[in-house]
């Protein structure tokens, strides 16, 4: 999905003469910090799920996670005051308000993730990390699936749609993720069958009396 958005959607990054370039022109300043933070975010946000990383480099796994936090918290409103830009060149206001409740949800999913591991709540970390990765990666989704179906060919309102989809199921999907993750931590561990030699050892002490 990485590779798809990279070669279809961010290609202008590595062409001078892409023709979206006239498009970001009047905002290039605000993108780079946006683009240069979430794509920070995007990339380190995976490694903080490495249950063994995160136990033999526990100092590691601490700044990772304050980068990805940083990521977040410059990511997230300027995707926001970008959007909201665009409605000078035509975008809908709903469409900012979509970029703003995406924002939200990822500002605040983060937030409370690093609130709980400042009070040394562990587990709860765990979990709004988890759906705090899964509103960042709706960058990605959005773009593969306009692009896949070809309704970015519809226009605004199309890929809008999607953006709310792939909001709502974010979280969802994000729970999904942590309910089979705690059945299969709580599953019961089979009883093991006795072994041939415990098997026979109680007869060998019966006939020895």
């Amino acid at each position: 999905m990485v590779a798809y958005v990279l070669r279809h959607n961010e290609r202008f990054l590595i062409d001078a003469k892409d023709p979206e370039w006239p498009h970001i022109q009047p905002f290039k300043w605000w993108l780079l910090p946006h683009g240069l933070m979430g794509a920070c975010a995007l990339l380190l946000g995976p490694m903080q799920f490495s249950e063994r990383l995160r136990r033999r480099f526990t100092k590691f796994h601490r700044v990772v996670g304050r980068f990805y936090v940083a990521g977040v918290f410059v990511a997230a409103p300027l995707g926001f005051y970008i959007q909201h830009f665009e409605e000078r060149t035509g975008s809908t206001r709903s469409f900012s308000v979509a970029a703003a409740v995406d924002a939200i949800l990822w500002m605040l999913t983060t937030g409370i993730a690093m609130a709980f591991i400042l009070n040394g709540k562990v587990q709860q970390h765990r979990q709004w990390m988890t759906r705090s990765f899964a509103v960042a990666i709706v960058f990605l989704e959005v773009r593969f699936v306009a692009g896949v179906t070809g309704w970015e060919a519809l226009g605004e309102h199309a890929i809008e749609t999607i953006v709310w989809g792939c909001l709502a199921f974010s979280l969802l999907f994000a729970d999904v993720v942590l309910q089979v993750q705690e059945l299969l931590r709580t599953r019961p561990t089979p009883a093991r069958a006795p072994t041939a030699a415990g098997a026979s050892a109680p007869s060998a002490v019966l006939t020895g009396d």
